[in-house]
């Protein structure tokens, strides 16, 4: 028996506009055809994004970012698209008129949801390069905008110009939570994958004094359950989202069914004399200590089983070596079992194509291994 189907374009909400153009379905079309014949790339690949979302098929392709595993192809539903722009608007209470700057890449899914929030929830949005510093040619307020780390940390000056800003692709490091203490902009940090259409939690990382001692835990959108599997690693169910139950790589500290305290990822638990060390755990307590990039793994050692080791992303020196050895040594936060053995500079650490770092390759640039 044949069965018709019954998905249908999702409406484009009578007040979205884009670049300051008012559009329903048919301008869009135009406007995305402009951005993929005449643009730059970035618009280039908006358009190409905006030409997919108005096709007839149900889903668009979908490229992970390979920070935690070869960069795949996925296929992502328009219905779990809009669920999830829908979620989004509520939880952060954006509502129609919302004005938004667009400065990631809709090559990936963040960029991508960006624009369906607009499409969806009647935004006014602008587009502008992704580049690390993208506030720098902007000189109008903006309630709501995306951003990764690196931007936040290149954006500080002129944060007044946004709102509301939310932080994903990676965590934001202690040093740059220190830096955004007081600011007027409300910055939430997120928690979520490509296969969840980006965030499925987040929290405020630069909260009132009375609302810090909660500011550690991720808080879950509406419409999302949380659970642990035998690993304590996070299980979303997001029905909304994905038809499947997810269960995550991240190992969590779960305080109900919508909140959880994120420690690290499964995949670089490190085993050592039979201690279980979180590197994600190491990293918060050095982040103050350190001025560059770096990141907790391990190697293999025949007494411990395995050792935890540093590696930064700086040109060696014995004076920088001793004095970071002497300032972890004296670090009273840290325990005998955290204290990294050895430490190991690099020059430059190998990144996915969005900037993340790919720990694996990194350690092998020290080990040696060519795999």
């Amino acid at each position: 028996m044949e069965t018709t189907n019954t998905f249908s374009i999702p409406e484009i909400h009578e007040k979205f506009s884009i670049n300051q153009q008012v559009a329903d379905r048919k301008k869009l079309e135009h406007i995305a055809y402009n951005f993929v014949k005449e643009g730059e790339v970035y618009e280039q690949d908006a358009g190409s994004f905006l030409l997919d979302w108005l096709n007839e098929k149900d889903h668009i392709i979908v490229q992970t970012s390979g920070s935690t595993g070869k960069p795949k192809k996925i296929k992502v539903y328009k219905k779990h698209m809009v669920n999830s722009a829908k979620a989004t608007g509520k939880f952060f209470k954006i509502e129609e008129g919302t004005t938004a700057l667009l400065c990631l890449s809709a090559n990936y899914i963040a960029g991508k949801m960006m624009l369906v929030r607009a499409m969806i929830l009647g935004w006014k949005i602008d587009l502008v390069p992704p580049k690390t510093n993208p506030l720098d040619t902007v000189y109008k307020q903006y309630d709501f905008c995306a951003m990764v780390p690196l931007q936040l940390d290149n954006s500080l000056n002129r944060l007044h110009l946004i709102k509301k800003l939310i932080v994903g692709g990676g965590p934001a490091s202690e040093n740059l939570k220190e830096l955004i203490q007081g600011v007027k902009t409300k910055i939430y940090e997120t928690y979520g994958m490509t296969e969840t259409v980006t965030h499925i939690a987040a929290r405020r990382i630069n909260p009132k004094k009375k609302d810090r001692k909660d500011a550690y835990h991720f808080k879950a959108l509406p419409n999302v359950s949380l659970g642990t599997d035998e690993r304590n690693c996070l299980v979303i169910k997001a029905p909304e989202l994905n038809n499947d139950t997810i269960v995550t790589n991240d190992v969590v500290e779960l305080k109900t069914y919508k909140k959880f305290l994120w420690k690290g990822r499964y995949d670089n638990v490190i085993n050592s004399g039979g201690i279980k060390l979180y590197p994600e755990e190491i990293e918060t307590k050095l982040q103050l200590l350190i001025g560059h990039r770096f990141f907790i793994t391990s190697l293999p050692d025949d007494a411990l089983g395995d050792k935890v080791i540093l590696i930064i992303e700086q040109d060696y020196s014995e004076i920088t070596l001793s004095t970071i050895s002497n300032a972890i040594k004296n670090l009273k936060t840290i325990t005998k079992y955290e204290v990294p053995k050895e430490i190991y500079f690099l020059s430059q650490f190998i990144e996915t194509e969005n900037g993340k770092v790919q720990r694996t390759k990194t350690l092998d640039l020290v080990t040696g291994n060519k795999s």
